[in-house]
């Protein structure tokens, strides 16, 4: 995992909280499409790219943290 350590910190922490919030009003994205996921209902293709746009910088995020959290 040397690429996910190439990523700094400072940069993918706001891009994954502004992106997971997105937009603040009525809903998040992230939160609408994990319902949907949750529901059986997640099935447009717009809707799970939707669910990757906003959900991979949290995934990435969690990864780098807990690698590094191993490293130390």
């Amino acid at each position: 995992m040397k690429w996910l350590e190439k990523i700094p910190l400072p940069v993918l922490l706001p891009v994954a909280v502004f992106l997971a919030l997105a937009p603040f009003t009525p809903e998040p994205h992230l939160w609408q499409k994990l319902k949907m996921l949750a529901d059986g209902t997640l099935v447009k293709p717009l809707d799970i790219f939707d669910l990757f746009l906003h959900g991979t910088p949290l995934v990435l995020l969690v990864l780098k943290i807990a690698v590094s959290g191993r490293h130390a």
